[in-house]
C-alpha cells in the first residue's frame, strides 16, 4: 500500500514538473537515457562497479525534483539545468570516462561549479526561511554571508571525505602533482625549526626497505594532494563568491536583477494561491 502511495507521489511529482519546466525536462530525460544506455552497456560487460555509479548518477538526477517538492521552493530552469550537467558531468564523464585524467582542468572547473552550486543551495535555505519569517528579517550580506558560510564548509567537508578515501582505502582522489621546489623543517640539520629550501629537483627515486628501487619519478619530486586540496577550496571559493554576490544585489532589489533570477531558487506558490 504504501509502495504504491510513493509511486503515486512520484509520478505526481514529476508530472507537475514536466508541466512546469519544459526546457529542464529536455536535458533531465536526455541525460537519464544515456545513464541508462552506459549502465546497461557496462552491466552486460560485467562492469558492476561502473553500473552501480551509473544508478547513484540516476538517484542523484532526481534529487533536485524531490528536493523541490519536499522543501516547497523552485529552482529555476538556469540552475536546474547546470545541477543536471554537473552530475552526470562528475559522475559519468569524470569517474567513468575519466575525463578527470584525460581532460585538462575538468576537476577545477567541477569544483568551481560545486562552490557556485552549493552557495545556491545554502542561499535558498536561508533566503525562504527568511521570506517565511515573521519576527525577523535578515539583510542581503547576512544572506550572502551564510550561503558563502555554507558553500565553503561543504567543500572543506568534501575534501575530508577525500582525504579519508585517499588514508583508510588508498584512493588517489586527492591527485598528486609534480613539484620542482620543496622547503621544509624536517631536513634542518640543527633541528632548529629553520626552514630548508630545496630548488631544481630532477627525479625522485623510491626505494623500499630491502634498499630496492620501487620506482624513479622523472621531473621533480612528488607532492601527494596538499596542491590539489588547496585549489579545489580556492576555486570553491571563487564559485562561492560569483554566486554569494549575485544573491546580494538579487535580494537587495528583486526587481532589478532579472539575469540573478536565473540562479535563485524560490518560494513554490500554493495551489490555492495561483
Amino acid at each position: 500500500m504504501n509502495k504504491n502511495k510513493n509511486k503515486n507521489k512520484f509520478k505526481e511529482t514529476m508530472k507537475e514538473f514536466r508541466e512546469s519546466k519544459r526546457s529542464s525536462v529536455v536535458v533531465y530525460l536526455i541525460l537519464r537515457a544515456l545513464i541508462i544506455f552506459c549502465g546497461v552497456f557496462q552491466l552486460l560487460r560485467g562492469n558492476f562497479q561502473v553500473t552501480f555509479l551509473c544508478i547513484f548518477a540516476l538517484l542523484l538526477l532526481t534529487m533536485p525534483i524531490i528536493l523541490q517538492k519536499k522543501f516547497k521552493m523552485v529552482l529555476p530552469n538556469t540552475l536546474e539545468i547546470i545541477i543536471f550537467l554537473f552530475i552526470f558531468s562528475a559522475q559519468i564523464l569524470g569517474e567513468i570516462f575519466n575525463f578527470y585524467g584525460n581532460v585538462p582542468h575538468w576537476d577545477t572547473m567541477l569544483h568551481t561549479i560545486n562552490g557556485f552550486l552549493c552557495a545556491g543551495i545554502g542561499f535558498a535555505l536561508v533566503d525562504l526561511l527568511n521570506e517565511n519569517a515573521k519576527s525577523i528579517k535578515l539583510s542581503p550580506l547576512y544572506l550572502s554571508l551564510a550561503a558563502f558560510c555554507f558553500s565553503m564548509t561543504v567543500g572543506v567537508c568534501w575534501e575530508f571525505f577525500e582525504y579519508s578515501l585517499d588514508k583508510f582505502m588508498l584512493y588517489d582522489t586527492q591527485k598528486d602533482t609534480i613539484v620542482t621546489t620543496i622547503s621544509t623543517v624536517w631536513l634542518d640539520p640543527t633541528q632548529s625549526n629553520s626552514t630548508v629550501v630545496i630548488k631544481e629537483i630532477a627525479e625522485t627515486i623510491l626505494y623500499d626497505s630491502n634498499g630496492n628501487v620501487l620506482t624513479v619519478i622523472e621531473g621533480g619530486y612528488l607532492d601527494i594532494g596538499i596542491n590539489d586540496t588547496m585549489k579545489d577550496l580556492f576555486v570553491n571559493l571563487i564559485g562561492a563568491v560569483v554566486f554569494s554576490t549575485l544573491g546580494f544585489f538579487y535580494v537587495k532589489n528583486r526587481e532589478k536583477h532579472k539575469i540573478s533570477k536565473h540562479f535563485i531558487p524560490e518560494k513554490a506558490q500554493d495551489s490555492s494561491e495561483s
